[in-house]
């Protein structure tokens, strides 16, 4: 019974989404650009086969591992035929892998949550149709809400028939820090988690062990301090990294540099998430637009965040969520080789990220890990829509500002096109049920409250 109402919870869920999945994303990645300035590269010009950079570490044996790595978050969907949502165009992933393989990437990250709970099925499909060996997989134990020991193994168990694999290249604690030091002891240390997932790596079944952060940096620390006490072997950690985040971590979990750090020191190879925080790296401020133009013309403004992470050493892959086949081919341009960042381009990323900073953008990566909504609200899309008025000049501060007809019809009109009303900030009651879920730790409910209010105003054209 208890699975029959988890699936029918799923089956509302994905009723009310609709394609906001593959809106949202098509927004954030700037598939219509604001004056093609923050589109990516033509596809025209030749895609290489055979240049891609690949990183190697002594801790991690043989593995030879593509820079860039498919994260399989944000796998294309379709309209359901009952209507009842949206499924995972599954033609459309087994062309964007049967590609990115052609065009040597090899590592693949997914997880039991991914896309509705769809994205192991959808990604084990398509990579079975090649060979084992020809791929690195990498998937997570995804217990946030149930951890027991019963309930964790039995979705470990279950990501292993759900890809067709009999074993794991990369296999994480997903999103430790996340609830702080007693949510990581009780998920994965007290109920004894650990120590078997320790012995699936010492069986073969697991072949590296490691984790994904967000949140409490206290757990962080914890973490490699059992590395360094010699009680569990951490081969790889996957990390937040941007040039926005380096030093700002503009609403992430803490500083990507004191992240990065701690894990080169200690010989821990780097899995990069959230180059471009969600697609906000990509569809950046105008004025930022051409800041970058300027010094790269024929790059996209994606690939500098690209670059960015790609650069330091103990990086072993960068992961993109790539909807879309054009922002596959322009990633795959980007580490075919990787041109690292010369020392004055990452002084002038560091100097972009502080004017960035001077824009009060929401960091929302589109995660939807706070979704669903119990009273139906779509939080994405709400805090993207807003994110994108900042970003395009559509935020007027004050009804006084030259601009402000043209925002205020920008904004109020936009955010009926892209959120239903009934899914709009106004419903938000703030019972908090989404914050804790944020990997950002965004206050969502302050956000969207402070969202309506603006609304309201533009809506009465108030002085403010």
């Amino acid at each position: 019974m208890e699975n029959k109402k988890k699936e029918i919870s799923r089956r509302d869920f994905l009723k009310i989404v609709g394609l906001t999945a593959a809106s949202t994303t098509a927004a954030l990645y700037g598939c219509t650009p604001r004056n093609g300035a923050t589109g990516r590269r033509s596809a025209s010009a030749p895609i290489p086969t055979d240049r891609m950079t690949y990183r190697s570490f002594p801790e991690l044996g043989d593995d030879r591992v593509s820079l860039l790595g498919y994260g399989c978050m944000r796998w294309p969907t379709v309209p359901s035929p009952d209507g009842n949502g949206d499924l995972i165009d599954q033609d459309a992933v087994n062309k964007l892998v049967d590609y990115a393989i052609a065009h040597g990437v090899n590592y693949f990250d997914t997880s039991p949550v991914y896309v509705q709970g769809w994205s192991e099925k959808a990604t084990g499909i398509a990579l079975k149709r090649h060979p084992r060996e020809s791929f690195y997989l990498a998937t997570k134990l995804s217990n946030f809400h149930n951890w027991t020991r019963e309930n964790s193994l039995a979705m470990y168990r279950q990501s292993f028939a759900d890809m067709q694999v009999d074993y794991f290249d990369y296999y994480l604690l997903h999103m430790i820090g996340g609830g702080g030091m007693q949510q990581f002891r009780a998920r994965y240390l007290d109920n004894g988690v650990l120590d078997f997932l320790i012995r699936e790596r010492e069986a073969g079944r697991i072949r590296r062990l490691g984790w994904s952060f967000h949140g409490d940096i206290d757990v962080y620390d914890y973490a490699l301090a059992m590395h360094d006490r010699g009680e569990v072997r951490w081969d790889f950690v996957q990390i937040q990294l941007n040039y926005l985040d380096w030093k700002h971590a503009s609403g992430s979990n803490f500083r990507a540099e004191y992240l990065y750090d701690e894990l080169a020191r200690r010989n821990i190879a780097a899995v990069i998430m959230e180059p471009l925080l969600g697609g906000r790296l990509s569809n950046v401020p105008d004025h930022i637009v051409a800041r970058l133009k300027e010094q790269r013309p024929d790059d996209s403004v994606a690939s500098w965040a690209f670059r960015f992470a790609g650069s330091p050493e103990r990086v072993l892959t960068v992961l993109s969520g790539m909807t879309y086949m054009e922002h596959l081919q322009d990633n795959i341009k980007t580490y075919s080789p990787l041109v690292p960042l010369t020392d004055d381009e990452r002084q002038f990323l560091y100097d972009t990220a502080d004017l960035m900073m001077q824009y009060p953008t929401i960091p929302c990566n589109d995660c939807k890990y706070c979704m669903p909504c119990p009273y139906g609200i779509d939080i994405p899309a709400i805090l993207i829509h807003y994110n994108k008025c900042v970003n395009e000049g559509n935020l007027a501060a004050s009804s006084q500002d030259e601009n402000y007809r043209q925002a205020r019809r920008a904004f109020l009109v936009g955010y009926d096109r892209s959120v239903p009303r009934l899914r709009q900030a106004s419903h938000c009651i703030g019972c908090n049920q989404c914050t804790p879920h944020c990997p950002q730790t965004i206050n969502i409910p302050q956000a969207l409250q402070r969202i309506d209010r603006y609304v309201e105003d533009l809506k009465q054209n108030r002085q403010f």
